[in-house]
Protein backbone atom coordinates (compact mmCIF):
# COMPACT_ATOMS: atom_id res chain seq x y z
CA UNK A 1 0.00 0.00 0.00
CA UNK A 2 1.49 3.41 -1.15
CA UNK A 3 1.62 5.98 1.44
CA UNK A 4 -1.61 8.75 1.28
CA UNK A 5 -0.57 12.38 0.45
CA UNK A 6 -0.77 14.85 3.17
CA UNK A 7 -3.68 16.79 1.17
CA UNK A 8 -6.16 13.75 1.51
CA UNK A 9 -5.00 13.14 4.96
CA UNK A 10 -5.46 17.06 6.19
CA UNK A 11 -9.30 16.74 4.21
CA UNK A 12 -9.97 13.81 6.33
CA UNK A 13 -8.61 15.34 9.65
CA UNK A 14 -10.82 18.59 8.68
CA UNK A 15 -13.99 16.31 8.16
CA UNK A 16 -13.66 14.81 10.95
CA UNK A 17 -13.15 17.67 13.45
CA UNK A 18 -15.98 19.99 11.96
CA UNK A 19 -18.26 16.95 10.74
CA UNK A 20 -19.15 18.56 7.24
CA UNK A 21 -17.68 18.87 4.00
CA UNK A 22 -18.12 22.56 3.47
CA UNK A 23 -16.58 23.50 6.96
CA UNK A 24 -13.71 21.37 5.89
CA UNK A 25 -13.25 23.26 2.91
CA UNK A 26 -13.50 26.40 4.16
CA UNK A 27 -10.89 25.45 6.36
CA UNK A 28 -8.11 24.05 3.55
CA UNK A 29 -9.28 27.27 1.25
CA UNK A 30 -10.43 24.76 -1.54
CA UNK A 31 -14.16 23.14 -2.85
CA UNK A 32 -16.67 20.76 -1.35
CA UNK A 33 -16.52 18.47 -4.32
CA UNK A 34 -12.01 18.93 -3.80
CA UNK A 35 -12.16 17.62 -0.52
CA UNK A 36 -15.13 15.06 -1.57
CA UNK A 37 -12.51 14.17 -4.17
CA UNK A 38 -9.70 13.48 -1.50
CA UNK A 39 -11.47 11.10 0.80
CA UNK A 40 -12.23 8.99 -1.91
CA UNK A 41 -8.82 8.85 -2.92
CA UNK A 42 -8.20 7.93 0.35
CA UNK A 43 -10.57 5.16 0.61
CA UNK A 44 -8.56 4.02 -2.50
CA UNK A 45 -5.31 3.87 -0.68
CA UNK A 46 -6.54 2.43 1.71
CA UNK A 47 -8.77 -0.38 0.89
CA UNK A 48 -11.50 0.31 3.23
CA UNK A 49 -14.60 2.28 3.33
CA UNK A 50 -14.10 5.92 5.16
CA UNK A 51 -17.88 7.66 4.78
CA UNK A 52 -21.20 6.72 5.00
CA UNK A 53 -24.65 7.89 4.41
CA UNK A 54 -26.48 10.10 6.47
CA UNK A 55 -29.38 11.32 5.58
CA UNK A 56 -28.42 13.88 2.32
CA UNK A 57 -24.91 13.92 3.70
CA UNK A 58 -21.96 11.42 4.52
CA UNK A 59 -20.15 10.59 7.65
CA UNK A 60 -17.27 8.59 9.05
CA UNK A 61 -17.68 5.10 9.29
CA UNK A 62 -16.66 3.60 12.61
CA UNK A 63 -13.41 2.48 10.62
CA UNK A 64 -12.92 6.08 9.59
CA UNK A 65 -13.68 7.79 12.79
CA UNK A 66 -10.48 5.51 14.25
CA UNK A 67 -8.02 5.93 11.22
CA UNK A 68 -9.33 9.99 11.36
CA UNK A 69 -7.98 10.10 15.33
CA UNK A 70 -4.80 8.21 14.28
CA UNK A 71 -4.28 10.76 11.91
CA UNK A 72 -5.02 13.51 13.70
CA UNK A 73 -2.51 12.71 16.75
CA UNK A 74 -0.01 11.92 13.46
CA UNK A 75 -0.28 15.75 11.72
CA UNK A 76 -0.30 17.29 15.39
CA UNK A 77 3.22 15.33 15.80
CA UNK A 78 4.55 16.10 12.55
CA UNK A 79 2.97 19.99 13.34
CA UNK A 80 5.09 19.77 16.63
CA UNK A 81 8.04 18.34 15.60
CA UNK A 82 8.62 21.22 12.77
CA UNK A 83 7.61 24.03 15.65
CA UNK A 84 10.95 21.97 17.65
CA UNK A 85 13.11 21.67 15.43
CA UNK A 86 12.75 24.24 13.11
CA UNK A 87 12.95 27.70 15.35
CA UNK A 88 13.90 26.39 18.81
CA UNK A 89 15.46 29.06 20.78
CA UNK A 90 15.75 31.61 17.64
CA UNK A 91 12.67 33.07 18.59
CA UNK A 92 12.83 36.73 21.03
CA UNK A 93 9.99 39.02 22.12
CA UNK A 94 7.08 39.24 24.22
CA UNK A 95 3.24 38.11 23.25
CA UNK A 96 -0.15 38.38 25.20
CA UNK A 97 -2.67 36.35 24.81
CA UNK A 98 -6.32 36.26 26.00
CA UNK A 99 -8.06 33.33 27.71
CA UNK A 100 -11.54 32.46 28.76
CA UNK A 101 -11.02 32.16 32.41
CA UNK A 102 -11.71 28.47 33.30
CA UNK A 103 -9.54 27.20 30.02
CA UNK A 104 -6.56 29.22 31.43
CA UNK A 105 -6.83 28.30 34.92
CA UNK A 106 -7.83 24.35 34.30
CA UNK A 107 -5.90 23.56 31.25
CA UNK A 108 -3.33 26.62 29.56
CA UNK A 109 -1.37 26.83 33.37
CA UNK A 110 -0.66 23.08 32.93
CA UNK A 111 0.41 23.04 29.98
CA UNK A 112 2.26 26.49 29.45
CA UNK A 113 5.66 25.52 30.58
CA UNK A 114 5.79 23.17 27.66
CA UNK A 115 5.74 26.35 25.62
CA UNK A 116 8.52 27.67 27.28
CA UNK A 117 10.50 25.13 27.43
CA UNK A 118 10.76 25.08 23.34
CA UNK A 119 10.61 29.38 22.93
CA UNK A 120 12.59 30.49 26.05
CA UNK A 121 12.92 33.62 24.23
CA UNK A 122 9.60 34.28 24.18
CA UNK A 123 7.88 36.04 26.77
CA UNK A 124 4.15 34.86 27.06
CA UNK A 125 1.31 37.22 28.95
CA UNK A 126 -1.61 35.53 29.60
CA UNK A 127 -4.86 37.81 30.45
CA UNK A 128 -8.79 37.00 30.74
CA UNK A 129 -11.67 38.74 28.88
CA UNK A 130 -14.89 40.22 30.75
CA UNK A 131 -16.90 37.82 28.53
CA UNK A 132 -16.18 34.58 26.87
CA UNK A 133 -16.66 35.64 23.43
CA UNK A 134 -14.91 39.01 23.38
CA UNK A 135 -12.11 39.43 20.87
CA UNK A 136 -11.53 42.93 21.34
CA UNK A 137 -9.00 44.37 23.89
CA UNK A 138 -6.13 46.56 23.00
CA UNK A 139 -2.44 45.32 23.66
CA UNK A 140 -4.01 41.42 22.74
CA UNK A 141 -2.03 39.80 20.28
CA UNK A 142 -4.56 36.92 19.94
CA UNK A 143 -7.57 35.23 21.83
CA UNK A 144 -8.69 31.85 22.76
CA UNK A 145 -11.85 32.53 22.75
CA UNK A 146 -15.33 30.10 23.44
CA UNK A 147 -18.13 30.92 21.02
CA UNK A 148 -19.48 30.40 17.44
CA UNK A 149 -16.56 31.72 15.40
CA UNK A 150 -18.23 34.50 14.28
CA UNK A 151 -15.88 37.02 14.24
CA UNK A 152 -15.81 38.68 10.70
CA UNK A 153 -13.18 41.31 11.52
CA UNK A 154 -10.61 38.85 12.48
CA UNK A 155 -9.06 35.58 11.54
CA UNK A 156 -10.62 32.62 13.40
CA UNK A 157 -9.46 29.30 13.17
CA UNK A 158 -11.22 26.44 14.97
CA UNK A 159 -8.95 24.70 17.90
CA UNK A 160 -11.26 21.98 19.26
CA UNK A 161 -14.88 21.38 19.55
CA UNK A 162 -15.93 20.67 23.23
CA UNK A 163 -18.10 18.32 24.81
CA UNK A 164 -20.15 18.49 27.97
CA UNK A 165 -20.90 16.65 30.88
CA UNK A 166 -21.92 16.59 34.80
CA UNK A 167 -19.23 16.69 37.35
CA UNK A 168 -19.51 16.63 40.93
CA UNK A 169 -17.09 15.93 43.91
CA UNK A 170 -16.47 12.36 45.19
CA UNK A 171 -17.44 13.41 48.69
CA UNK A 172 -21.17 14.79 46.88
CA UNK A 173 -21.63 11.76 44.84
CA UNK A 174 -21.09 9.75 48.52
CA UNK A 175 -23.76 11.79 50.38
CA UNK A 176 -26.03 11.77 47.67
CA UNK A 177 -25.80 8.20 47.62
CA UNK A 178 -24.97 7.75 44.03
CA UNK A 179 -26.30 8.93 41.05
CA UNK A 180 -28.10 6.53 39.16
CA UNK A 181 -30.52 8.42 37.16
CA UNK A 182 -30.33 11.78 35.36
CA UNK A 183 -33.46 12.97 37.19
CA UNK A 184 -31.03 13.03 40.37
CA UNK A 185 -29.01 15.87 39.96
CA UNK A 186 -32.19 17.50 40.58
CA UNK A 187 -31.41 16.59 44.51
CA UNK A 188 -28.54 18.45 44.67
CA UNK A 189 -27.80 21.96 44.11
CA UNK A 190 -27.01 22.94 40.25
CA UNK A 191 -23.74 25.32 39.63
CA UNK A 192 -24.45 26.75 36.24
CA UNK A 193 -22.08 29.70 34.17
CA UNK A 194 -24.21 32.59 34.04
CA UNK A 195 -25.36 32.47 29.88
CA UNK A 196 -25.08 29.45 28.83
CA UNK A 197 -27.69 27.57 29.83
CA UNK A 198 -26.05 23.68 29.95
CA UNK A 199 -27.87 21.93 32.61
CA UNK A 200 -31.24 22.46 29.65
CA UNK A 201 -29.74 21.35 26.89
CA UNK A 202 -27.47 18.31 28.99
CA UNK A 203 -31.26 17.44 31.06
CA UNK A 204 -32.91 17.28 28.03
CA UNK A 205 -30.62 14.82 25.71
CA UNK A 206 -30.81 12.71 28.47
CA UNK A 207 -34.55 12.46 28.22
CA UNK A 208 -35.97 14.52 31.94
CA UNK A 209 -38.85 16.05 30.71
CA UNK A 210 -39.51 19.31 31.39
CA UNK A 211 -36.68 19.50 33.90
CA UNK A 212 -36.61 22.51 35.89
CA UNK A 213 -32.92 23.97 36.21
CA UNK A 214 -34.21 27.62 37.25
CA UNK A 215 -32.27 26.92 40.82
CA UNK A 216 -28.86 26.98 42.63
CA UNK A 217 -26.07 29.21 41.99
CA UNK A 218 -25.41 31.47 38.84
CA UNK A 219 -21.62 32.15 38.32
CA UNK A 220 -20.03 34.24 36.35
CA UNK A 221 -16.30 32.54 35.50
CA UNK A 222 -16.15 29.38 35.26
CA UNK A 223 -13.28 28.77 37.72
CA UNK A 224 -15.76 29.88 40.47
CA UNK A 225 -18.21 27.37 39.24
CA UNK A 226 -15.40 24.42 38.94
CA UNK A 227 -14.24 26.02 42.53
CA UNK A 228 -17.82 25.04 43.83
CA UNK A 229 -18.08 21.95 42.63
CA UNK A 230 -14.30 21.17 44.09
CA UNK A 231 -15.55 21.75 47.14
CA UNK A 232 -18.18 19.61 47.32
CA UNK A 233 -21.03 22.70 46.79
CA UNK A 234 -23.12 21.26 44.01
CA UNK A 235 -22.97 19.35 40.62
CA UNK A 236 -21.90 21.50 37.85
CA UNK A 237 -21.78 21.15 34.15
CA UNK A 238 -17.75 21.18 32.59
CA UNK A 239 -16.20 20.50 29.59
CA UNK A 240 -13.81 17.91 28.71
CA UNK A 241 -10.72 20.12 28.47
CA UNK A 242 -11.20 22.41 31.82
CA UNK A 243 -12.27 19.41 33.62
CA UNK A 244 -9.59 17.13 32.78
CA UNK A 245 -7.05 17.16 35.33
CA UNK A 246 -9.41 17.14 38.20
CA UNK A 247 -11.01 13.73 36.77
CA UNK A 248 -7.54 12.21 36.06
CA UNK A 249 -6.97 13.13 39.87
CA UNK A 250 -9.65 11.97 41.76
CA UNK A 251 -10.88 15.49 42.84
CA UNK A 252 -14.01 15.23 40.62
CA UNK A 253 -16.19 12.41 38.93
CA UNK A 254 -18.00 12.28 36.24
CA UNK A 255 -21.22 10.41 37.36
CA UNK A 256 -22.82 10.04 33.68
CA UNK A 257 -22.02 8.44 30.14
CA UNK A 258 -23.65 10.79 28.39
CA UNK A 259 -21.24 13.68 26.92
CA UNK A 260 -23.09 16.70 24.98
CA UNK A 261 -21.37 18.34 21.98
CA UNK A 262 -21.45 22.08 22.89
CA UNK A 263 -22.76 24.60 20.25
CA UNK A 264 -19.74 26.73 20.59
CA UNK A 265 -16.31 25.70 20.12
CA UNK A 266 -12.48 27.02 21.49
CA UNK A 267 -11.18 29.12 18.55
CA UNK A 268 -7.75 30.39 17.83
CA UNK A 269 -8.99 34.71 16.90
CA UNK A 270 -6.34 37.67 15.72
CA UNK A 271 -6.50 40.83 14.61
CA UNK A 272 -6.96 40.57 10.67
CA UNK A 273 -5.30 44.14 10.22
CA UNK A 274 -1.96 43.23 12.35
CA UNK A 275 1.12 41.01 9.91
CA UNK A 276 2.13 38.04 11.50
CA UNK A 277 3.84 37.50 14.81
CA UNK A 278 6.41 34.57 14.37
CA UNK A 279 6.10 34.16 18.02
CA UNK A 280 2.04 34.12 17.67
CA UNK A 281 2.44 31.56 15.00
CA UNK A 282 4.49 28.92 17.17
CA UNK A 283 2.14 29.41 20.30
CA UNK A 284 -0.99 28.78 18.06
CA UNK A 285 1.03 25.71 16.43
CA UNK A 286 1.98 24.63 19.86
CA UNK A 287 -1.38 24.47 21.53
CA UNK A 288 -3.34 22.97 18.32
CA UNK A 289 -0.50 20.18 19.10
CA UNK A 290 -0.69 19.49 22.33
CA UNK A 291 -5.34 20.27 22.28
CA UNK A 292 -5.00 17.02 19.84
CA UNK A 293 -3.00 14.93 22.61
CA UNK A 294 -5.18 16.07 25.33
CA UNK A 295 -7.54 12.91 25.67
CA UNK A 296 -11.32 13.63 26.60
CA UNK A 297 -13.18 12.84 29.69
CA UNK A 298 -14.33 9.90 30.27
CA UNK A 299 -16.76 8.36 32.68
CA UNK A 300 -14.56 8.58 36.53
Amino acid sequence: MRLPSTQALRALEAFARHGTLWQAAAELNITRSAVSHQLRFLEQDLGFDLLQRAGKGVMLTPQGKRYAADVRIALALIADAAVHYGDRGLLQGAITVSSTPGFATFWLCVHVAEFRQLHPGVTLRIVTPPRLEDVEAPGVDAFIAYGDGDWPRHSVELLSVVDFMPVCSPVLLNQLGGLNEPVDVLRSVLLHLDGLGDWLTWLTAAGVVGPRTDHGVIFSDMNLVLAAALAGQGIAIGDNFVCRQAVETGRLVVPFDLTIRAARAYYFVTPRDRPGNPAIQAFAAWLKSRLVQTAPVMRS
